[in-house]
């Protein structure tokens, strides 16, 4: 489990990033967030992601989702196969510790939803923090 803080950098620049790691090793991933709204920017954005980079995605429910590397929902379903969960909107979805790998996106929003998830999970898991160059250091 790692938690990531976003503390200057909005989701849709973080997100291909680690997307884009996950699937250069082989893998695939299931990006949920219970807003349409997220969903659907995030959908547009890893398509604009990068004019040298293509990260290959669906929607669930769109058809093909067995196909997808990259798989964007409102459920943590790994209709795709993935063993990667990426949590795009702060919110810990039912079904996330069936998954080999959970990256817990969260800002100051949902912050504290976030703190309660820490200590409910119990179990290994890291802290990642923009530093003030916006690069990751991982925290206590």
């Amino acid at each position: 489990m790692d938690f990531y803080h976003l503390t200057r950098t909005p989701v849709e620049a973080v997100l291909p990033r680690l997307l884009e790691k996950v699937v250069s090793g082989g893998e695939r991933a299931l990006v949920v967030a219970g807003d349409a709204g997220l969903l659907a920017r995030l959908d547009e954005q890893l398509w604009r992601y990068e004019p040298a980079s293509f990260l290959p995605h669906g929607i669930a429910g769109g058809g093909d989702e067995a196909a997808q590397p990259i798989l964007l929902g409102t459920r943590a379903e790994a209709l795709n196969g993935a063993r990667h969960l990426l949590v795009a909107d702060g919110a810990w979805p039912e079904g996330a510790e069936t998954f080999e790998r959970v990256f817990f996106l969260f800002d100051e929003t949902s912050i504290a939803g976030a703190r309660a998830e820490w200590r409910r999970l119990g179990q290994p898991k890291r802290y990642w923090k923009q530093d003030e160059r916006s690069r990751w250091v991982e925290g206590p």
